[in-house]
């Protein structure tokens, strides 16, 4: 019993030191962009759908969870903080929607198995991507207005880019999925 017990406190242990470590990678990746308007092109999503990719749905959400609560609370996490603002304020900006579909990225990539192949894994990962997009614009319809070149905006200039993040994981999806084990 006390084996079973000291086994469930050391996972904790490690799952606690991955939301943390994930949710400084998360903020690593926020700062190297390349500035756009309204919406910064990061790493972002490629760390997001790495997360879910390696570390499973559980600490994959709680990573970006972790990450999210630390920018609500004013911490510099996020992409254009502290120059732009920091904290509540920030978030409810236009990147709010990105920013939310995180979660829904995660959790759709941690989807992908280690059987699946390679056309499979690419489409579950677009999926999971797409989602950050399409919280992203409506969210930016509501801010801005809905009469705005919103695709223009927030989803064309980041599609290419976006399409290399996605074949470079998927070509590296099966080692990346070998780490679930490890963790």
């Amino acid at each position: 019993m006390e084996l079973i017990k000291q086994n469930t406190q050391n996972q904790l242990v490690k799952s606690l030191i991955l939301i943390f470590v994930g949710s400084l990678i998360l903020t690593i990746s926020a700062k190297i962009r390349i500035p756009f308007y309204p919406v910064p092109m990061t790493m972002q999503t490629f760390v997001v759908l790495f997360l879910g990719l390696s570390f499973g749905y559980k600490i994959a959400l709680a990573t970006v969870g972790l990450y999210l609560l630390e920018g609500i609370l004013g911490f510099p996490v996020f992409s254009n903080s502290p120059e732009k603002g920091v904290g509540i304020a920030y978030f409810t900006g236009p990147t709010m929607g990105y920013l939310i579909g995180f979660l829904t990225a995660c959790y759709l990539a941690s989807l992908v198995k280690k059987n699946d192949n390679y056309f499979l894994v690419f489409t579950k990962l677009i999926l999971s991507v797409s989602t950050i997009y399409i919280l992203g614009v409506l969210w930016l319809g509501t801010l801005i207005g809905w009469d705005k070149p919103l695709f223009e905006l927030g989803v064309t200039p980041f599609l290419i880019a976006e399409f290399f993040k996605i074949c470079l994981l998927t070509v590296i999806s099966k080692k990346i999925i070998r780490l679930k084990r490890i963790i």
